[in-house]
């Protein structure tokens, strides 16, 4: 179930060290991560452009949930809501700045775009922050285009939105 080996930046990631595992976001390490993110986010967007779930929406929301560790250390995390079988949506993509660099977000992206397709559906959809560089960056370089707000977003100018064909 690992997904394809990702190269970033030249390097090819060992996936003999990296692991992606199905994990409830209320565990201690989901949590850690979810808050890194959290305060990593709150002072560059104000409370009502913040559009990422809380522990408690992303388990009643059922969204599947992922942890990546690297040599057995929480290094990011993700996960995916069905949308029926429209489209998916990604929620919660982070990786800690010393796992960067790394390939790590690619081997996420890649395991959720399985998970998805897995489940018959062919469609990615997500919503991220205008100052997020690097994650624009990586979808837009995983074919990710640019598409007007989506189902209950509404537009705001901190946003961006983004889909992917992956069928």
């Amino acid at each position: 179930m690992w997904p394809r080996c990702a190269k970033h930046r030249g390097n090819v990631l060992d996936a003999s060290r990296t692991r992606i595992t199905p994990e409830r976001p209320d565990t201690a390490d989901a949590k850690a991560l979810i808050f890194e993110l959290e305060a990593h986010l709150e002072p560059l967007y104000p409370s009502e452009s913040r559009h990422g779930y809380a522990v408690e929406k992303l388990i009643a929301q059922a969204v599947a949930f992922f942890l990546i560790r690297h040599d057995g250390a929480p290094a990011g995390c993700g996960g995916i809501q069905l949308i029926g079988t429209e489209y998916a949506e990604l929620k919660r993509m982070y990786v800690r700045p010393q796992f960067r660099g790394m390939g790590l977000a690619k081997a996420m992206l890649a395991h959720l775009a399985d998970h998805a397709r897995d489940r018959g559906v062919g469609l990615l959809r997500l919503e991220t922050g205008i100052h997020q560089h690097a994650a624009i960056g990586l979808y837009e370089r995983e074919g990710f285009r640019s598409i007007p707000p989506f189902g209950d977003y509404k537009n705001d100018p901190l946003s961006r939105f983004y889909e992917k064909r992956i069928v």
